[in-house]
């Protein structure tokens, strides 16, 4: 319950931009922005240094995004309750260009074309997280699996704007969430910085790992 009132507060809170908010993110966090570099490159750094294992690389690729997401949980959430509700935004836009970027680059290391508007939904669609995607499935605001998604015969326009929608009310509405948890921590500054570094550094590696397991590589059955 507590969940539900948190996404829709969240979704209330961009009710004009939560279609085009998520999908500027993501086209963002595709092409590189900040430290992070386009995920062509970086998904082929990282491939390269482990000697063309992919696996290897999207296991590497978790654990750096997961380690970027608590640095800027940490950074975003500093500074004491004064910056409580200010900070929100901060932190959505941080986090979710950090797992749009790792989710991205395990796609595109598992063969998916990054250019495919089926495969940008199932980006999208992983940001949600297993749970709520079996609901929203379950509940038919949701055809189907992200992998289903990105493998679908045909794209359906009308996807874009409801998943969009979704994920954006979504990770506002966790961010909002768990700020009843953390107010207590921001009034010793270094505290709230903590608790939004592991919140965020957690709930990127879980974006991560739903993101394997989802994600199958193409390009092992096409051999």
């Amino acid at each position: 319950m507590k969940d539900r009132i948190a996404k829709e507060a969240g979704t209330r809170v961009v009710p004009n931009v939560a279609s085009g908010y998520v999908r500027t993110v993501l086209d963002k966090a595709i092409d590189g922005v900040g430290p992070l570099r386009p995920v062509v490159e970086t998904a082929g750094a990282k491939l390269a240094s482990h000697g063309g294992d992919v696996e290897k690389a999207v296991a590497a690729l978790v654990r750096s995004h997961t380690s970027l997401a608590g640095l800027q949980g940490f950074v975003t959430n500093l500074g004491g309750i004064a910056f409580a509700a200010a900070s929100v935004p901060a932190n959505v836009v941080g986090v979710t260009i950090v797992q749009c970027h790792l989710v991205a680059s395990i796609a595109h290391l598992r063969g998916y074309d990054l250019e495919d508007p089926r495969v940008r939904n199932a980006v999208l669609a992983v940001m949600l997280g297993e749970d709520t995607v079996t609901e929203m499935v379950r509940k038919k605001r949701l055809p189907s699996s992200p992998m289903a998604l990105a493998t679908s015969p045909m794209h359906d326009p009308v996807l874009d704007d409801a998943i969009a929608k979704e994920v954006t009310g979504e990770l506002v509405g966790r961010t909002i969430g768990r700020r009843a948890l953390m107010l207590a921590g921001k009034r010793i500054p270094l505290l709230g910085g903590a608790v939004g570094a592991g919140a965020d550094g957690f709930g990127t590696w879980q974006v991560g790992r739903y993101a394997q397991s989802e994600l199958k590589d193409r390009r092992l059955r096409s051999r």
